[in-house]
């Protein structure tokens, strides 16, 4: 079976498992502290980073947009991105936008304060949340929450009337926020009742029975009716 080297609270690795998820493909799960450098890691990946995509045969797939787009190619009957070329331009534009503005504002040091750090060194950088960055990254999420509400106005999902790559990149951000409790959603109803659709898919099932040592989700991080 191939492998995915992952961690469980990070946004390009659940981006990945997401994709997988719809289009069908078990893999086995190798958490991997990244930070800590090892060398076997290293091997698969120079960059150091999660999430890695190890086939059975030995080839190895490394970063998230990567390893999307070679299972878009793989597995063609499942399509990730529409058929038109506008609205797959559409769709990879908002997956741009959550995987780096989004990423940059909020998740990404929302995370490291929060999650990350718990388990680091202190020589590795470990330690207390910084409190400014934690209540600037939840002032930025009500812009980005309002940005969603916004498309969804007249649109179905993210990109338009079909689920794709927009919808798995922004919840794969969004989730792992929602396993800290750090989301508004009773103050953006259309941004929550999107979520909703997309955590009531399969393909969101293991991410909602992943659980981090020492630091449980919210009650509600699992219910599907939240």
């Amino acid at each position: 079976m191939d492998q995915l080297f992952h961690l469980p609270i990070s946004p390009a690795c659940r981006k990945v498992r997401l994709a997988l998820g719809e289009k069908g493909h078990e893999v086995e799960l190798v958490e991997e502290r990244d930070w800590e450098g090892r060398r076997e890691f290293l091997a698969l990946n120079p960059a150091g980073e999660v999430p890695v995509l190890l086939e059975e045969g030995g080839r190895a797939i490394c970063g998230a947009t990567p390893i999307v787009e070679f299972l878009e190619d793989s597995v063609p009957d499942r399509p990730l991105l529409p058929g038109d070329a506008y609205a797959r331009a559409e769709a990879r534009r908002l997956a741009e936008w959550f995987d780096k503005k989004f990423a940059e504002e909020v998740s990404l040091p929302l995370i490291h304060e929060k999650v990350t750090k718990r388990f680091m060194s202190a020589v590795e950088g470990g330690g207390s949340p910084d409190m400014a960055v934690v209540r600037a990254t939840l002032y930025n999420v009500r812009y980005h929450l309002d940005y969603i509400s916004y498309l969804m106005e007249d649109r179905r999902w993210l990109a338009g009337e079909a689920m794709s790559l927009a919808d798995i990149t922004a919840a794969a951000h969004l989730s792992c926020l929602d396993y800290i409790g750090d989301v508004p959603w009773s103050q953006f109803p259309q941004a929550k009742e999107w979520y909703v659709r997309l955590k009531s898919r399969p393909s969101f099932r293991a991410l909602l029975a992943d659980h981090v040592p020492g630091m449980p989700p919210p009650r509600v991080y699992a219910n599907l009716d939240f």
